[in-house]
């Protein structure tokens, strides 16, 4: 484990970390909780469409939580192909934003409809009202997210981040795949 721990990528949030939940912490006698994941039926189609979504304690732990489940999912939908390109991306992307809102939780969102993969992450960082600050908070955002970017146009896919619509407050970070 880190001797010490891991700044934030925001320059306005407080250098915190939180305990990780005992739930999640690995032990000899305890696995981490293991996705349930139930097919969707009635699409017409011979594979049934994955939908899973899921909350995470923000702290970068998270990530390996999330590729798992994700590996799991698409594997399980018949859609082994995508694996590695969205489980390196799942990972990214919850690092990234768990470093951006420490010890607040993240969402993620997988779907696959329209011949895509679409991923979406949503943290509760707040957005800054001073614009040097939301800038600079921006910036490094994306240069944390530099090789995602490339592993998506190498893939034919697009991804980005927006800020999360009202009543919802902080920052999706999304991505889709096509086939």
């Amino acid at each position: 484990m880190h001797a010490a721990s891991l700044a934030a990528l925001c320059p306005a949030v407080a250098e915190t970390r939180m305990p990780f939940p005992d739930a999640y912490a690995p032990s000899a006698r305890h696995r981490p909780p293991q996705p349930y994941l139930r097919p969707k039926g009635g699409s017409g189609r011979s594979a049934p469409r994955l939908s899973l979504s899921f909350t995470l304690p923000g702290d970068i732990r998270s990530a390996g939580i999330a590729r798992t489940a994700t590996k799991v999912a698409l594997e399980s939908h018949g859609l082994a192909s995508y694996v590695w390109p969205v489980t390196y991306a799942v990972t990214e992307l919850v690092s990234v934003t768990a470093r951006m809102s420490p010890g607040r939780e993240l969402y993620v969102i997988l779907r696959h409809r329209d011949d895509a993969v679409r991923l979406l992450v949503w943290d509760q960082h707040p957005h800054h009202t001073a614009p040097d600050m939301a800038a600079l908070c921006a910036v490094r955002r994306r240069r944390a997210l530099w090789l995602l970017t490339a592993v998506v146009d190498d893939w034919g896919g697009e991804w980005g981040t927006c800020r999360a619509e009202q009543p919802q407050r902080g920052t999706k970070s999304w991505l889709v795949l096509p086939h």
